[in-house]
């Protein structure tokens, strides 16, 4: 691969996680499912969150979570691709999210993406996808409080008791 090729395929997946954040926070469920492998993995467990494969089950789980009506806001930046083959690359994304969870209350979260990507024709898709988190602060208007892994552990415990 030559490097002005090299260079086309790197905009290229900067562009494919581009919607896939402009995709998630406007709830434009079949454009963003269109952005996965068939077989994709999602791994939030590091994060609290559990494995799922498969990106219908994926965008149905998300779509639960975090769908109409739920505002959030995805960011990612400082991209680290490596592109190890025509058709596979991986890639490591820092992340800022905003969940907004209640009236004046919102999840911030920083972490990072890490991904694999596999080039189908002319369009690349995502195939795995691991979320991990440095930090979790919960912001009110008046406070904001630290989210220690063991304060999101619990609460996501009961979340799932729950049945969200």
């Amino acid at each position: 691969m030559d490097g002005s090729t090299g260079w086309r395929e790197i905009l290229a997946l900067t562009a494919l996680k581009a919607q896939y954040c402009r995709y998630l926070d406007t709830k434009r469920w079949d454009e963003w499912r269109a952005l996965f492998t068939d077989g994709f993995v999602s791994d939030t467990s590091a994060a609290g969150g559990q494995i799922i494969t498969g990106a219908d089950d994926f965008v149905a789980y998300i779509r639960g979570t975090l769908g109409d009506g739920k505002v959030t806001v995805h960011q990612v930046h400082n991209p680290e691709i490596d592109l190890t083959s025509a058709t596979t690359a991986t890639g490591v994304w820092a992340l800022h999210d905003v969940v907004h969870l209640g009236p004046g209350l919102d999840l911030h979260g920083y972490g990072h993406y890490h991904e694999t990507y596999q080039k189908h024709g002319d369009a690349w898709r995502i195939a795995t996808s691991t979320l991990t988190r440095v930090r979790e602060d919960i912001r009110t208007p008046l406070v904001s409080v630290r989210m220690t892994a063991r304060l999101r552990d619990a609460g996501a415990a009961l979340a799932r008791r729950r049945g969200r």
